[in-house]
């Protein structure tokens, strides 16, 4: 068991994994659900955790509470994504323990990098990142993208 700096006294009992072998996918998805980061099938989120360098479960009492994974390739490129923490320890630093353990395992990396939902970016900057001014995305779904503010049109109104 361990505690990461910022994480205050009702966090204070976290075990945390740094594995995906034992991991309940379908209390991940769960908690996913819960967060409220979308409907993340069990399925896929193995594959997506086990496609990833860096990840990280967070347990509080044998239950689930957060977790978090990095892509990254070992010299170049980390990219945080799929950090979800329960409604029920939100707002207490658990998010940012996460954050924080993913860019200590990837701290070796030219540069770390994530996309911050519109609003959260006030959040991530807390934690040292900067806004890029050219990331650029291709959507599996622009419109929604589009919509929710996750991505732009360029002034000539190209998407």
């Amino acid at each position: 068991m361990s505690t990461r700096p910022g994480i205050d006294a009702a966090h204070e009992n976290i075990d945390w994994i740094d594995a995906t072998v034992d991991i309940d996918w379908d209390e991940l998805s769960e908690l996913y659900r819960a967060a409220p980061l979308g409907d993340k099938p069990p399925q896929l989120l193995k594959t997506v955790f086990a496609n990833s360098m860096f990840t990280t479960f967070a347990y509080s009492g044998g239950r689930l509470i957060g977790a978090g994974r990095a892509l990254a390739d070992g010299i170049d490129c980390a990219y945080i994504a799929d950090v979800a923490v329960h409604p029920e320890h939100q707002g207490h630093g658990l998010g940012a323990a996460i954050i924080n353990r993913l860019v200590t395992a990837a701290s070796g990396h030219k540069k770390i990098i994530l996309y911050a939902n519109p609003g959260t970016e006030s959040f991530y900057a807390k934690l040292g990142f900067l806004p890029m001014n050219t990331a650029m995305a291709i959507w599996h779904d622009p419109a929604a993208a589009l919509e929710s503010g996750v991505l732009r049109q360029f002034s000539d109104g190209r998407t």
